[in-house]
């Protein structure tokens, strides 16, 4: 497919797929007429990619991540192993920490709001 469909069928802007080829995070081959031309597992592959980019990781982790995700519809990785989990649990501590930074710079403002109106 070309990148109009995959862009359409992923909800994912043309200029983004490119940005993921340039980090190495999706392939494709080039036409004669030198337009790009995507596997069908490319949906499932910027899918994948999407919902990293979500979860917070940036395009390095992420393609650090790829080769050793199951896809998504639940096969088996070709690389998957247990370092694997252990990075993603790692992005995921990491999260929480930033999440209890921020529960903690809330519960000081609200001293502070509080210290300054009596409220």
């Amino acid at each position: 497919m070309r990148i109009g469909e995959l862009a359409r069928l992923t909800a994912v802007s043309e200029r983004s797929l490119r940005y993921y080829e340039e980090q190495g995070l999706l392939a494709s081959t080039r036409t004669p007429g030198g337009h790009r031309e995507y596997p069908p597992a490319s949906v499932d592959r910027v899918i994948r990619i999407q919902e990293l980019f979500a979860a917070g990781l940036n395009s390095a982790t992420i393609a650090e991540l790829l080769p050793c995700m199951r896809d998504v519809d639940g096969g088996p990785g070709e690389n998957a192993t247990p370092w694997l989990e252990q990075e993603l649990v790692a992005q995921r501590d990491k999260l929480d920490r930033a999440i209890g930074d921020l529960e903690r710079s809330r519960q000081v403002l609200d001293e502070v709001i509080k210290a300054a109106t009596g409220r």
